[in-house]
């Protein structure tokens, strides 16, 4: 079906960027700045793109206040490779990590991080389909492990940290690939905060990564060059030729979330729209949300209505009225309404409209 206006788009990524960000590239698209080329075309190494970075570092810094002992890398290669290079580079002297699985993700990075040391699931939630997050005490990790990690929203499942566990001095990793920037964090409590840029950032392709400076500079000596923080961070990340677009992308996203009054005022219209939708999906007698009320995700609403034809009839409805992208995870099925921080307000309201009608027609 083709649509006069733009959709609804609750994908959970790659997801729906700011309408502002889209324009000003497509202005920008065929010659950036006065250089009579496109950012697609321009080298790395140029006085235009080197601007670029540097602006899109400054502007991330100032509104996640990330620490000066902090360095930010803009790197490629995924969550995935980030699965094995925090094991790589941090499992420096015991080989030993704690990892807290709480989704296919954070067991993935359990599994590639194994391949690197000793690592132990301390706690995990897969026993109840990941529809928690399991609580833990600081005495529950190893004092000798070289690093904790977490996944800070778990996409699939639609489940969250509302509280960081208690590590003492053991560093804190943690993915946060579909909430950065969706709520203030401190990121002065993390040794590693990593985040793939397709859900709140910019299109697919680039990885943020900020890093204490303490933990850079263990890799192995036949650690591949790309896996290295430290060469990563020695030459600004161009060791390679970067994703030059989706950081001018990104760079782009964060100056529109300063124009909307920063990362607060952001964090309180997530709590507003999640709040919307879930407030009505409890209210239903079709749909339920299964994630426990205390650990719900304010970035990926997942919900069903118990039939699974249904569920299929649900999703297929709401695409021919423009709210697309609702089917949930094909590993677990149901809906997902993924409401990122470019998600408007009117398209939670336009959803719950759906979902009303779609309601009182198939109850």
């Amino acid at each position: 079906m083709k649509y006069e206006k733009r959709v609804f788009n609750f994908s959970a990524g790659p997801s729906m960027l700011p309408l502002e960000v889209l324009e000003q590239a497509a202005k920008e698209m065929t010659n950036y700045n006065g250089s009579g080329m496109s950012v697609m075309e321009m080298s790395h190494r140029s006085a235009e793109f080197k601007q670029i970075i540097e602006t899109a570092e400054q502007d991330l810094r100032e509104i996640m206040n990330i620490p000066d002992n902090y360095r930010v890398l803009f790197l490629q290669g995924g969550g995935h490779l980030q699965f094995a290079m925090v094991a790589a580079n941090l499992m420096r002297r015991s080989k030993k990590a704690d990892y807290i699985v709480t989704g296919s993700w954070s067991k993935k990075a359990s599994k590639e991080a194994a391949k690197y040391g000793d690592v132990k699931v301390v706690a995990s939630s897969e026993d109840k389909n990941f529809t928690y997050i399991p609580k833990v005490a600081k005495e529950d990790f190893r004092p000798d492990a070289d690093y904790v990690y977490i996944c800070a929203n778990n996409t699939i499942y639609g489940s969250r940290y509302t509280q960081l566990p208690d590590t003492g001095a053991i560093p804190l990793v943690a993915d946060f690939s579909s909430s950065i920037l969706s709520e203030e964090i401190d990121v002065s409590k993390f040794g590693i905060v990593w985040a793939g840029a397709q859900k709140n950032v910019g299109p697919a392709g680039v990885v943020i990564v900020i890093i204490r400076e303490d933990l850079i500079g263990f890799a192995p000596e036949n650690t591949p060059s790309m896996m290295d923080y430290k060469i990563m961070d020695d030459n600004g990340s161009m060791y390679n030729t970067p994703p030059t677009y989706g950081i001018y992308i990104a760079g782009l996203t964060f100056q529109w979330i300063k124009r909307q009054g920063g990362v607060k005022a952001l964090q309180e219209r997530n709590i507003k729209k999640a709040k919307m939708l879930y407030d009505y999906i409890d209210g239903s007698k079709l749909y339920t949300a299964p994630v426990a009320k205390e650990d719900r995700s304010l970035m990926n609403v997942v919900f069903v209505t118990g039939d699974a034809e249904l569920d299929k009839k649900f999703v297929a409805e709401a695409k021919e009225h423009g709210l697309v992208n609702l089917n949930g995870h094909r590993s677990i099925g149901g809906m997902r309404a993924s409401i990122y921080n470019a998600m408007p307000i009117e398209g939670v309201e336009t959803l719950i409209a759906f979902m009303k009608e779609f309601e009182k027609q198939n109850a």
